[in-house]
């Protein structure tokens, strides 16, 4: 394996979409490239088209939005707007809802 790899969407991706259990609105899909793995990490990029869900994080997940529009609202807390060029870490036990406002594309890396 490469001790180097690219941030960049190749192949077939994973496609998916949220529990319908925790979704709120829309019909999102997910579309997701893994660029890196390893045991407990997962490194790649993910997309998703306009919808809102809610989320249970039990893992670390740091990210960089490279394209869209989407707000992370914790429960309880404040909206965030997120855009490309946006940043953010989020931590095991962050409960809330994800909206994409217009189709979101970020580089991520999660780690258990």
């Amino acid at each position: 394996m490469p001790l180097v790899s690219p941030v960049t969407p190749q192949g077939d991706p994973e496609i998916s979409r949220p529990d319908p259990a925790r979704l709120i609105s829309g019909e999102p899909e997910h579309r997701t490239w893994l660029t890196d793995e390893a045991p407990g990490l997962w490194c790649g990029v993910w997309q998703s088209t306009p919808g809102t869900w809610r989320v249970v994080y039990d893992e670390w997940e740091y990210f960089r939005m490279t394209a869209g529009v989407s707000v992370l609202t914790p429960e309880g807390g404040a909206p965030i707007r997120l855009v490309a060029g946006d940043a953010w870490v989020i931590r095991p036990g962050f409960i809330g809802t994800w909206e994409v406002v217009e189709t979101t594309t970020k580089d991520f890396v999660i780690r258990l």
